[in-house]
């Protein structure tokens, strides 16, 4: 079933599933099973929403709400660098003894069919095609070995970046941080509905053009890896997000030099296996 949290024509923040292209409303202005998706997170409460709940639910066309991040307000949106195998290789940084780890503020991102903001300044605005995961309870120095249980679900996210700012010194936060520049969604999965996560493939298409196109197997370090190393120096709580990295073919590496990074106008799809296509259009902010 594919969670979200979005906005009704009548312009109400809310949250519920998405069914054969109706969105059927489960938070307040709806049947309320839960105040926000986050809450249904916390709870791991997916197992209560069947067909039937959903059904009965106010229903919208999914072309006339507004789409949210699936999940709100996290304390902690933790990125990971340079993790898919032939990334580190246009990169020149293999055989990395511990994951790149770095901050997205949650203000930063937005949802599915909402504007990719570009900044005037720059003319280096690159897309970045990734899975992202939520965690699902509180989780301090899990064991790869346990990992798996505290993930709720998954979900596309494009993790744009403004490379001079990103570029201008040793840390990236700068350049990964600007006003809506970290599209998240469609939806949620929960991890229980996934069969077989390594055979899922992610693709990256810049106006219908394939630029980054891998499986999730394909990840240097593994999710059960990167969840133990992350809670190894931070807690993490329900609602958290871990972003587990970009294959090959980002726009800063396609030659000739620079005729790979956006430009306004331009629609960018993260389409995972499984957990729909995330899709922005590139508006230049000022």
């Amino acid at each position: 079933m594919k969670f979200l949290s979005f906005t009704t024509p009548a312009g109400v923040d809310t949250w519920g599933v998405s069914i054969d292209g109706t969105v059927h409303d489960l938070g307040p202005s709806g049947t309320n099973v839960a105040p926000s998706l986050n809450d249904l997170v916390a709870g791991a409460r997916f197992g209560e929403v069947t067909e039937e709940i959903a059904a009965a639910a106010p229903g919208y066309p999914e072309e006339q709400i507004g789409f949210l991040p699936p999940v709100q307000n996290s304390n902690k949106v933790l990125c990971i660098g340079v993790n898919y195998r032939s990334h580190q290789e246009e990169t020149g940084k293999t055989q990395q003894k511990a994951p790149t780890v770095f901050i997205r503020f949650a203000d930063s991102q937005m949802g599915h069919g909402e504007p990719a903001l570009m900044p005037a300044s720059t003319t280096q605005y690159d897309y970045e095609g990734e899975m992202a995961l939520v965690i699902s309870k509180d989780a301090y120095r899990v064991q790869a070995a346990d990992a798996w249980d505290y993930v709720a679900g998954y979900a596309a996210y494009n993790d744009f970046s403004v490379r001079d700012w990103q570029l201008a010194a040793t840390q990236w936060t700068p350049g990964k941080n600007f006003p809506g520049t970290g599209g998240f969604g469609p939806y949620l999965v929960p991890a229980a509905d996934i069969e077989n996560l390594d055979e899922m493939r992610l693709e990256t298409r810049v106006n219908g053009e394939v630029r980054q196109s891998a499986k999730v197997g394909d990840l240097y370090f593994s999710i059960p890896e990167i969840i133990e190393y992350v809670t190894a120096f931070t807690p993490l709580a329900a609602g958290d997000v871990i972003v587990t990295g970009t294959p090959g073919g980002v726009g800063l590496f396609i030659e000739p030099k620079g005729s790979g990074f956006l430009k306004e106008g331009d629609v960018v799809e993260v389409e995972i296996t499984g957990l729909g296509t995330l899709s922005n259009q590139v508006t230049l902010h000022a």
